[in-house]
């Protein structure tokens, strides 16, 4: 049997990791909600679905700020990569709809 002292203390880190997995899911949300509209931009004006020197700023930005909070930065390349191939996935859809 699990000590209640130790059984609530795991309760309130599961409590708080569920509270930032919410957190996540809506602050991702809100990202392509707003990637969705620049895609639009692109399209409406035949602008390519990616732009490399962007998403290497953006790599190296998340990097130094994953360094800055103690977070392993190949982790957050690595998540931020996931996002930026979704997003332009999500651009080139759009680009064909426009342009279809």
């Amino acid at each position: 049997m699990i000590d209640p002292e130790i059984k609530a203390k795991l309760s309130g880190y599961r409590q708080s990791i569920d509270n930032i997995d919410a957190a996540l899911v809506h602050m991702l949300a809100e990202r392509f909600r707003c990637t969705k509209e620049v895609g639009v931009l692109k399209a409406t004006y035949e602008l390519p679905p990616s732009d490399p020197a962007r998403e290497e700023y953006q790599i190296e930005r998340l990097r130094r700020l994953a360094k800055e909070a103690n977070l392993d930065p190949d982790f957050a390349e690595k998540f931020l990569n996931f996002i930026i191939k979704e997003v332009i996935r999500h651009h080139e859809a759009i680009a064909a709809e426009h342009n279809g």
